[in-house]
């Protein structure tokens, strides 16, 4: 069976039809039509993505791969608009495409009141089709239209308040900082164009067994392997896209957007593509295991200390956040072990429940008339009953509780750098196996500030709910009780809810140990993290008891629980006494470890010093003081010397006449017999 061009084209299309409608013809439109149009659009598209992926399993389609419009063609260059679907790019459709569904339904319940409804509905439709165009891109040229699309919409999402200036701030760090990862990824793309002379896929990888043995001259005496270069290049892409250390520092500062972005963006989208791009890049990636131990390397360390920093927020967006960067760091470390399709499984246990967990805590922050900081939370489990639960089905799966979704992708990922013998494989091991401590400690933290021990909020029915003076000075007064969401938000968070607990348990067998993803994913078999660990798999019954055992990561977990249990239900001045006691640390991790500092300092404050030294070179001694005042000054100077010419007297004028016709008469007798021989 042959997938239908027309049906991947209605996928890709849909969005942007609803995204079009809702932008251009909202008045015409109007509020219900705006979301109506979105929701259906994106509806059709998620039904197809799941139809395409139940044919590539289990109706004997096989993978797709065709060109359908030629953007230019150079010579050989040739840039085509395309599909390349088979079974890794058909899940990445069905799981983009119904967690922005479920987010879609979500924002018709947490902007109702924003005066924005039908712009924003545009730009999430907007998002979605950009997000669909990079996954089932089959060249390097369209993956860079979708991978700037990506980052221009997030940019427009992320300032989509736009009169908060905050929010202009972090939409213009996120913009500026995935520029530094787009330059390495254009430049990794031009290093394929260089040295496999194509942008297609297909051929790409065809002729990836040619690079060994390529380099490419820096200087007279210094050769890099083209393997390694062309990698490291596409992966300093994917840090800037996938927030990995140090460009990580735009992701948190993105919470300034609307909750529903921060779990589109953060959770099954943007973020993951740098994942994707890297599992969809496998041919060439294994070629390198010196960019492999560099990926290994860069995601353990944001594994470990990027979860630290959520350990001291009080921001419940901000520690989801943390969170994301963190689980991140896990899906990279994959990748330099060569456990690609460990990456793509845990992104998409991750896409359920940090989704979940970013629409809980929108959620909560509806209840809470808009206030985000934990410290002004308790007790709300028995106003929210399905938000508590829902989000406790996430948090056990982000700490890789036994059987959740969550434990069946972590652990595996953990035990598989355990098995690694790579470069850099023993550092990376010991930051993830340490981050599930650091996971479950801000994990628990945040469902207990949030939702158990005392209320630290007070009710003040003659507040006015509009009123922003006191909102923002007296955060813990609300105007009205904490009540429940409406069933368009908490019917998300359910669906959600299920995926994240069982959706594991189902499909680690068939993904990890069932050659699952086919020719989509190349592991060289020298590299093959997995072969010992698959000798010992028998089902995912058998792995969930085994990992139920104090002395594994799940351990880890039950100390931290005992631990923030005691604390925030029993003792809660233990937190502050911690504080004081672990005041250098908590002063480095409340300062996120002054990155943000450092590239204000070199990069923001050199870049604003240059600019300054340009303007007064280029503005003001060349436009101005050379071509615009200069200009009226030479005028000026020459105007004032043709005025002592004209001196009114006829004696001056006679003289200067009988001197110019002897100067005439001179030049006629010099010079015309000359002209006459010519």
């Amino acid at each position: 069976m042959v997938l239908s061009t027309s049906i991947l084209l209605i996928i890709a299309l849909a969005p942007l039809a609803g995204c079009l409608i809702a932008g251009l013809l909202r008045h015409q439109v109007g509020r219900v039509g705006s979301h109506t149009v979105t929701i259906a659009g994106l509806a059709l598209s998620t039904a197809l993505s799941f139809y395409v992926l139940y044919q590539l399993v289990w109706g004997g389609a096989q993978a797709y791969d065709e060109n359908i419009y030629t953007w230019f063609q150079v010579g050989h260059i040739n840039a085509s608009f395309g599909f390349m679907i088979d079974r890794l790019s058909a899940l990445m459709m069905a799981v983009v495409s119904f967690v922005s569904l479920l987010v879609h339904i979500y924002t018709i319940g947490y902007m109702a009141e924003d005066p924005g409804y039908q712009r924003f509905f545009s730009y999430i439709s907007l998002f979605t089709f950009s997000m669909l165009i990079l996954v089932m891109a089959n060249n390097f040229f369209q993956l860079f239209v979708g991978w700037e699309l990506v980052g221009l919409v997030s940019y427009l999402l992320i300032g989509f308040w736009f009169k908060k200036p905050t929010a202009i701030f972090a939409n213009l760090k996120a913009f500026l900082v995935n520029r530094v990862g787009d330059w390495g990824f254009i430049l990794g793309i031009a290093a394929v164009l260089y040295f496999l002379g194509t942008l297609d896929y297909a051929t790409a990888f065809a002729g990836a067994s040619t690079l060994p043995g390529k380099t490419l001259a820096i200087t007279a005496n210094t050769h890099w392997d083209a393997a390694t270069v062309i990698c490291i290049l596409l992966f300093v892409g994917a840090m800037g896209k996938s927030a990995q250390v140090p460009l990580h520092v735009w992701l948190p500062d993105s919470m300034e957007g609307p909750t529903p972005i921060s779990a589109l963006i953060h959770a099954a989208t943007m973020v993951t593509a740098g994942i994707f791009m890297v599992a969809r890049m496998s041919p060439l990636f294994e070629l390198s295991s010196t960019a492999l131990s560099f990926v290994m390397v860069i995601g353990a360390t944001g594994a470990l200390f990027t979860g630290l920093i959520g350990v001291v927020h009080n921001d419940i967006k901000r520690v989801i956040a943390y969170s994301t960067l963190s689980q991140l760091g896990y899906m990279t470390v994959a990748l330099g072990v060569s456990m690609y399709a460990g990456a793509v499984f845990h992104l998409m246990t991750h896409a359920f429940f940090k989704a979940l967990l970013f629409l809980g805590s929108g959620s909560v922050i509806m209840a809470m008339h808009h206030n985000q900081d934990m410290r002004y939370m308790g007790g709300l489990r028995k106003y929210m009953p399905i938000t508590w639960l829902t989000m406790w089905a996430g948090s056990l799966a982000l700490v890789a509780f036994p059987f959740t979704s969550g434990f069946y992708s972590k652990d595996l990922i953990i035990e598989t750098v355990g098995e690694s013998h790579r470069w850099g494989a023993n550092y990376a091991y010991f930051c993830v196996y340490l981050g599930v401590f650091v996971t479950s400690l801000y994990t628990f933290r945040m469902m207990y500030l949030t939702f158990h021990g005392k209320e630290r909020f007070s009710v003040d029915h003659h507040l006015d709910p509009h009123d922003e003076h006191a909102a923002h000075h007296h955060p813990e007064v609300l105007p009205h009780a904490p009540k429940e969401s409406p069933l368009v938000v908490t019917i998300p968070l359910i669906l959600l809810a299920i995926p994240s607990i069982v959706i594991g348990y189902f499909t680690v067998k068939p993904l990890l140990f069932g050659n699952w993803f086919g020719n989509s994913i190349y592991v060289d078999p020298a590299n093959n993290p997995m072969a010992e660990i698959a000798e010992h798999f028998t089902n995912a019954a058998a792995m969930g008891l085994h990992g139920i055992s104090l002395l594994g990561p799940f351990g880890l977990v039950v100390l931290a629980f005992v631990i923030q249990t005691y604390i925030y239900l029993f003792n809660p001045v233990v937190a502050d006494r911690i504080k004081r006691l672990l005041k250098p640390l908590w002063v480095v991790l409340d300062r996120k470890y002054w990155m943000d500092d450092i590239q204000y300092g070199l990069f923001a404050s050199g870049g604003r010093w240059l600019s300054h030294v340009f303007r007064r070179v280029s503005e003001g001694m060349i436009i101005d003081g050379a071509m615009v005042n200069g200009t009226v000054h030479r005028t000026h100077d020459i105007a004032r010397g043709m005025r002592r010419l004209q001196t009114g007297y006829l004696y001056q004028y006679a003289f200067a006449m009988i001197v110019g016709l002897i100067l005439l008469l001179g030049a006629y007798l010099l010079f015309g017999p000359m002209l006459a021989a010519q």
